[in-house]
């Protein structure tokens, strides 16, 4: 089997590093000054126990591959990327397996609207991803969980074939015939992403995150969503060997933090809180606090705002003041 990895920023990079550190055979996909950085001198994983450079094969777009029957992509853009991505990949590969290694839950769907064998993972992986030609992964010795199964539910070969490849390379990879039900859970965690890029990094807990996070598990019960619940997710953590391991001058932040950090321009929030603010219009529950979020960071993002341009206390206002103030 052939990885292409299509986004080779924090998560992409750190699969397709350890895939090919492993012996793997690995595709990357990336752009600009990270891809030209990679071109040029290698990609640079960085981890607890010290950092490797690999002459990882990349290129800017998927019609630049020859595509072959045994290749599968590994679909880690940020969610607001992945309907140009399909759209590049129906042209250029055909029906293609695709992983969809993403936070949010649209992903799939969109893909399975173009391909026929879609996969979903939950994916646990504390990276960062600030500096061309560069990932750092902070978590060791087992660097993140990366859970799989069949879309929209079940497994099959494959599923067995790519758990135990990243298994082999240093994640905890585990088959899940119900991997959805992780992915919504995962997705009422990352609720809280907008929050620490808003308002920094020491502010994804208190006030705001429990109300983010209670509109969130409103708007999937009333939707009728099956989830994981905290617990469940803490339990999948906790069965893991992975161990937050921060590197010594390396700071941590979610991935909405690092996508205004690096002045990218966009977000993903409109997959993550918005994905709430849409299932609450649809269902009768007022959301508030994941509006505002989603509006606030996606505005961020335009304006090129670094991370923490807010407070708490403010969001608290507004998120409370009436409609039309």
């Amino acid at each position: 089997m052939r990885y292409i990895i299509y986004g080779a920023g924090a998560v992409g990079g750190s699969i397709g590093g350890r895939l090919f550190e492993a012996g793997h055979d690995v595709v990357l996909i990336a752009r600009g000054p990270h891809l030209e950085a990679i071109q040029r001198d290698g990609l640079t994983v960085g981890t607890p126990d010290g950092a490797t450079t690999m002459r990882v094969p990349a290129l800017a777009r998927p019609s630049e591959i020859e595509w072959g029957p045994e290749d599968l992509v590994m679909l880690t853009v940020k969610s607001q990327h992945t309907a140009a991505a399909l759209d590049n990949l129906a042209a250029a590969a055909g029906d293609i397996r695709v992983v969809c290694a993403q936070n949010g839950v649209a992903n799939e769907r969109m893909a399975l609207r173009r391909f026929s064998r879609v996969y979903a993972m939950m994916v646990m992986l504390p990276a960062m991803h600030l500096t061309p030609g560069e990932v750092v992964m902070n978590a060791a010795p087992v660097g993140g969980i990366l859970d799989i199964g069949c879309y929209p539910g079940g497994a099959d070969s494959s599923c067995e074939h790519i758990a135990r490849d990243l298994t082999e390379a240093g994640f905890d990879a585990r088959l899940d015939r119900k991997v959805m039900r992780l992915k919504y859970g995962k997705l009422l965690e990352n609720l809280a992403n907008a929050v620490q890029a808003l308002c920094g990094l020491e502010a994804a807990a208190g006030e705001l995150v429990r109300a983010v996070r209670a509109e969130g598990i409103a708007a999937l019960q009333a939707a009728g969503i099956d989830f994981a619940t905290g617990s469940e997710m803490d339990q999948r953590r906790a069965q893991s060997a992975m161990k937050l391991r921060p590197i010594e001058g390396q700071g941590r932040g979610g991935s909405t933090w690092q996508s205004l950090a690096r002045r990218a321009g966009s977000v993903e929030t409109d997959y993550l809180n918005g994905e709430i603010a849409l299932l609450g219009a649809l269902h009768g529950v007022p959301t508030p606090y994941d509006r505002l979020l989603q509006r606030l960071t996606a505005e961020a993002a335009r304006q090129e705002r670094p991370p923490g341009s807010h407070t708490v206390e403010e969001l608290m206002l507004q998120a409370n003041a009436p409609i039309g103030k």
